[in-house]
């Protein structure tokens, strides 16, 4: 079953385009990423998805139903962990998953299960009566997505759900969405950790100025564009310029990564051993990144 479909959808402001004729199906029990750079249009897509933005042009299904007649509907079906800490400051923990529950009628003895329920899931549950001012900030991450999952939703829109964390609560949080997804949940990621994506991901669509550049599984991803090594190669300002010219003229796979050149085809690493002394040059295995780069480019586009 396609748990979000969108066709043709796009949104203006004025004589911008941040979101140009996308069309994508993500699939039920799929954990799906949005990556980008900043300005990509991911979070004016993401609006439209969860009916917090009309479209300009163009549909969106989700579970089946037409956003424009079910909206209603629909947005009770979503659970949204949003990047920006948006907790109620003057209620402790539980008061704030018991607020939030009632946005969807749920009743004040439910609410209260599904609470502790979520609570014990993030591990907060020794913090219910907590104020929020005393919560680290690994905790109150952890508490949005606690909130996000109140009303047991069918769809999880996760921005960002790991900034800021330290290693052992993003992994905390990692392996919770994975038993989420095991449990039936569609997860759609925003993220700019590629890490994240690779770890999470069944599928990853890269946007770029408005519009989805490629959609694959990571795997098949890093495997079309830059194959089983990246070699690395640091050099002087001198040495960079005559590799790259000899590069360009003949025709081969490279990227400038500031005083570095990066090599992605072993023809690149047999012709650079000619060219330079090879203890200058590292292997290492692929990444999502290296895609994300060579997709979108290395500069900032903000």
């Amino acid at each position: 079953m396609i748990a979000i479909e969108t066709r043709g959808l796009t949104k203006t402001f004025g004589d911008i385009t941040a979101v140009n004729d996308v069309s994508l199906q993500i699939y039920d029990n799929e954990c799906f990423g949005l990556l980008g750079p900043n300005g990509a249009g991911k979070t004016s897509l993401v609006r439209m998805i969860t009916a917090v933005s009309p479209p300009t042009s163009g549909d969106i299904y989700i579970l089946g139903k037409d956003l424009k007649s079910h909206s209603r509907e629909v947005k009770a079906s979503f659970g949204v962990i949003p990047q920006i800490d948006n907790l109620d400051p003057d209620l402790t923990v539980i008061q704030n998953l018991l607020t939030f529950a009632r946005y969807f009628d749920i009743p004040k003895k439910e609410a209260l299960k599904r609470s502790s329920d979520v609570l014990s899931l993030l591990q907060l549950d020794d913090r219910s009566n907590s104020p929020i001012r005393e919560l680290s900030g690994g905790m109150r991450r952890r508490l949005l997505i606690a909130r996000g999952l109140i009303n047991s939703p069918r769809i999880l829109v996760l921005d960002e759900p790991t900034i800021g964390l330290d290693p052992q609560a993003k992994r905390l949080v990692w392996d919770k969405l994975n038993e989420l997804k095991a449990q039936g949940v569609t997860q759609l990621l925003c993220t700019q950790n590629m890490e994240e994506a690779d770890f999470l991901c069944d599928r990853v669509a890269i946007m770029h100025q408005g519009k989805i550049i490629e959609n694959d599984t990571p795997k098949n991803l890093v495997s079309k564009y830059i194959g089983d090594n990246v070699w690395e190669v640091k050099l002087d300002p001198q040495e960079k310029n005559r590799v790259i010219q000899i590069f360009k003229e003949k025709r081969l796979d490279f990227e400038i990564a500031g005083n570095s050149v990066h090599f992605f085809r072993e023809e690149g690493t047999k012709l650079i051993g000619k060219l330079i002394a090879p203890h200058k040059l590292r292997s290492r295995p692929p990444t999502l990144e290296d895609v994300f780069f060579k997709l979108t480019g290395r500069s900032l586009t903000e």
